[in-house]
């Protein structure tokens, strides 16, 4: 069986089917598979913590000794209770991924000890995954496959963290934190428990964009950052200046090169969006633009279109090799490729 809905994960997590025996929870987002695999855990046993109900085991366990996977599932309760066996596994190994399988498939038709429950949390997994497979197929076992968070999931997150400690943030400050978090999550799962530390634990407070700007600083790059969006503005003086100052700065040519790449990677991650129905700012807060910066992003967002970007991605990833080319003169390659960027962006109105 596949979960892949989020209404339909989260009711399962909730309240864990008694048939399933069985659940595989997967993503390239390892903070998103951790955070689903200690809340179902904490349904299937009361302490998952407690090493009388629950064995916690590594691929490192099953590369030792192939056989301990099914005799962990064969076990019972010393305690009387139901039995946790968790697994967890960080690289797609053949030969671990393939022991789990198999132990997955015995287990889910009531081979081994039918009141166990087994519980993996792996990464990224390929679709020819046997472990994958046989989750999907089994009809007592689950597989939850996990992807990026989305803007609308990190800001419940936030909420949710801050809540814990009494205090919250207004929406327009709301917006500006989710649009600065990384989106993995347990980096920034550290970062709202940084913020909520940084307001006061059982303050009552309810900030402000204002009362962030201390804590957030400047964006990072920001001389590469502002070289960037001049760039694709069509300012050709205020680009050349910025990479320069970024210069002196320290930031190399390749970084120069990777702002901008970066900064294309917005700009068609928002048009993508927007063409797919969602509106162009709210588009823009899921690219993770900077507040400050919104209102000039949104009016080179109305000039560019997703032919002109494709046609300017070839020169990016031209520039960035030949930047890393020993002896280049790199900071002369990206002064041209922003240059040649901003005469494109004034021959689109900008």
């Amino acid at each position: 069986m596949i979960l892949n809905k989020r209404p339909d994960i989260e009711r399962f997590i909730g309240k864990p089917d008694p048939a399933i025996r069985a659940v595989l929870i997967f993503g390239r987002d390892m903070g998103v598979v951790r955070d689903r695999g200690h809340a179902l855990a904490a349904k299937v046993v009361p302490n998952p913590d407690d090493p009388f109900d629950v064995a916690q085991l590594t691929e490192q366990d099953l590369s030792d000794d192939g056989g301990r996977l099914e005799g962990e599932l064969a076990a019972q309760s010393l305690m009387g209770g139901r039995r946790l066996v968790r697994l967890r596994l960080t690289a797609e190994k053949p030969a671990v991924d393939k022991l789990a399988a198999e132990a997955l498939e015995r287990h889910a038709k009531g081979e081994l000890n039918p009141d166990a429950f087994f519980l993996v949390e792996a990464g990224d997994l390929k679709k020819d995954s046997a472990l994958r497979k046989a989750a999907e197929k089994a009809q007592a076992a689950a597989a939850i496959p996990c992807y990026e968070d989305e803007p609308g999931d990190v800001a419940r997150l936030v909420r949710e963290v801050l809540a814990r400690d009494q205090v919250s943030l207004n929406a327009d400050a709301l917006s500006l934190f989710v649009a600065r978090l990384p989106r993995e999550r347990g980096v920034a799962r550290q970062e709202i428990e940084r913020l909520a530390l940084y307001l006061g634990p059982g303050s009552g407070v309810t900030a402000t964009p204002a009362d962030l700007e201390p804590f957030l600083g400047v964006e990072p790059d920001a001389s590469l950052s502002d070289a960037a969006a001049d760039a694709f503005g069509g300012r050709l003086g205020e680009a050349q200046a910025g990479l320069r100052r970024a210069a002196q700065e320290g930031e190399t040519g390749p970084a120069a090169v990777r702002a901008i790449g970066m900064y294309l990677g917005k700009l068609r991650r928002t048009l993508t969006l927007a063409k797919a129905g969602a509106g162009l700012q709210e588009a823009a807060k899921a690219s993770g633009v900077f507040w400050k910066q919104e209102r000039e992003f949104l009016r080179q967002a109305r000039a560019w279109n997703l032919d002109e970007l494709d046609r300017i991605q070839p020169e990016v990833l031209a520039a960035d090799r030949a930047c890393k080319t020993a002896g280049s003169p790199d900071r002369l390659i990206a002064e041209r490729l922003a240059l040649t960027i901003a005469g494109r962006a004034r021959r689109l109105g900008l």
